[in-house]
């Protein structure tokens, strides 16, 4: 197997039936650990991971997630893109920001190939859960500036500038900014 390969299976991923897949073009910009409630009643789990990418950085190579409107408590809403088979949620989108998605590492095929840079909303963590004492962790959300390395800003703010995205295209070439 090449590097090319390798690289390119560590990095594809899609829902449990297989209808969805995607593959990301690139490392993510931040994985984040959420511990919110919002979280927790949306996946019926402790926390969800997070990889945070630009959408033009993620190609659809099979099915067409659908958007479901979930309202967050004194937030505005968010768009979670199931599969319309199995409606397993394969990332979302925030505060109408479609320039960037929050990929669910647990839908990659390799998903141990990725590990939070922080975990966030932890004051809603279930007591039980225990956090490394090497990863940040906030009772809130943090200062981005503060946290993330220079290269992943200098990624975000450039996809913030880029015109908002309609989600990943079947068979479009990811796009590098």
């Amino acid at each position: 197997m090449s590097t090319d390969e390798a690289l390119a299976g560590k990095w594809e991923g899609g829902c449990a039936c297989g209808a969805v897949r995607y593959r990301l073009a690139s490392e993510p910009m931040f994985v984040h650990c959420c511990h919110c409630l919002n979280c927790q009643s949306h996946t019926g789990s402790a926390f969800v991971i997070n990889m945070l990418i630009e959408a033009a950085r993620v190609e659809r190579l099979g099915g067409a997630p659908e958007p479901v409107i979930m309202p967050l408590n004194g937030g505005s809403p968010n768009r979670i893109f199931r599969c319309p088979e199995c409606r397993v949620a394969v990332w979302s989108e925030y505060g109408g920001r479609s320039q960037i998605l929050f990929v669910r590492a647990g839908t990659l095929d390799e998903p141990a190939s990725v590990a939070p840079d922080v975990h966030i909303y932890t004051r809603s963590k279930l007591p039980w859960v225990r956090l490394p004492e090497s990863v940040p962790a906030f009772e809130a959300y943090y200062d981005l500036k503060a946290i993330w390395p220079a290269a992943s800003l200098e990624r975000r703010k450039a996809a913030l500038g880029a015109p908002p995205s309609h989600g990943p295209s079947a068979g479009s070439a990811p796009q590098e900014r």
